[in-house]
């Protein structure tokens, strides 16, 4: 049995469809399984939530394999990035490894590190530390960007180039890694794109730019109005800067 969080993600919605097509015998750790579409009346069924401990036992019984998708990248009513991302992490491994489960395979980014600028790739890098540290026979998948749709705005000036993948080959990725040799992989495109033209391309038109003290101050201010409903953070938007 293999265990997958993020199952309604767009990485997580590709390898779904992989493991149904395989038949390989599928739980999916979800809040609300009606997100899951068709597809939960295909997969066993655990209801629980990263930041609910006590739901990773049922959700375990019987797994040979966790594939991690589940991931955030601003805080949530339920908990922040560093709760979601790192310390449930931390803490579906710990469960996994009671559980008697084998293998673990982690969505993390290519950029994490624990120096990093961004909460979410610090985050990511306290993850990566948990999962290969384990006792399981673990793999970190860490593309270099996940292509999918972005707001037209860019902040201040990069020069940074981006390799970008599709969630389709990300979830190849993940399957391969169930019967892989384990260890950090890093995942890239055959192409690389310059942060600017990225988000004109992947947003259909050129981005709006702003300075980056000014879009700071602007995006905070409405995270602090709108709370959970602002369409954009300054933790989503400062992984691009």
């Amino acid at each position: 049995m293999i265990l997958l969080t993020g199952a309604t993600g767009a990485v997580g919605t590709a390898l779904l469809r992989r493991l149904v097509q395989e038949r390989r015998p599928v739980r999916c750790l979800v809040r609300d399984p009606r997100r899951l579409g068709p597809d939960r009346m295909r997969v066993a069924l655990a209801l629980g939530d990263l930041t609910d401990p006590p739901s990773f036992r049922n959700a375990l019984r019987g797994v040979r394999a966790v594939v991690h998708l589940a991931q955030t990248r601003r805080d949530q009513p339920r908990g922040s990035i560093e709760e979601v991302d790192a310390i449930a992490t931390w803490r579906l491994v710990e469960a996994a490894e009671r559980a008697g489960a084998e293998r673990f395979v982690l969505l993390s980014d290519l950029a994490a590190s624990p120096t990093d600028r961004t909460r979410f790739r610090r985050a990511k890098a306290v993850a990566e530390e948990a999962v290969l540290g384990s006792s399981l026979h673990a793999s970190v998948l860490a593309p270099s960007f996940v292509a999918g749709r972005v707001r037209p705005l860019v902040v201040g000036r990069s020069t940074r180039a981006f390799e970008p993948v599709t969630p389709g080959d990300v979830a190849a990725a993940a399957l391969a890694a169930l019967d892989g040799p384990g260890g950090r992989v890093e995942l890239r495109g055959p192409e690389a794109v310059g942060r600017d033209a990225l988000v004109a391309r992947l947003a259909g038109r050129a981005p709006v730019r702003l300075p980056e003290p000014i879009a700071e101050r602007g995006l905070r201010a409405v995270e602090r109005l709108l709370g959970e409903r602002t369409p954009l953070t300054w933790d989503e938007v400062e992984l691009l800067v």
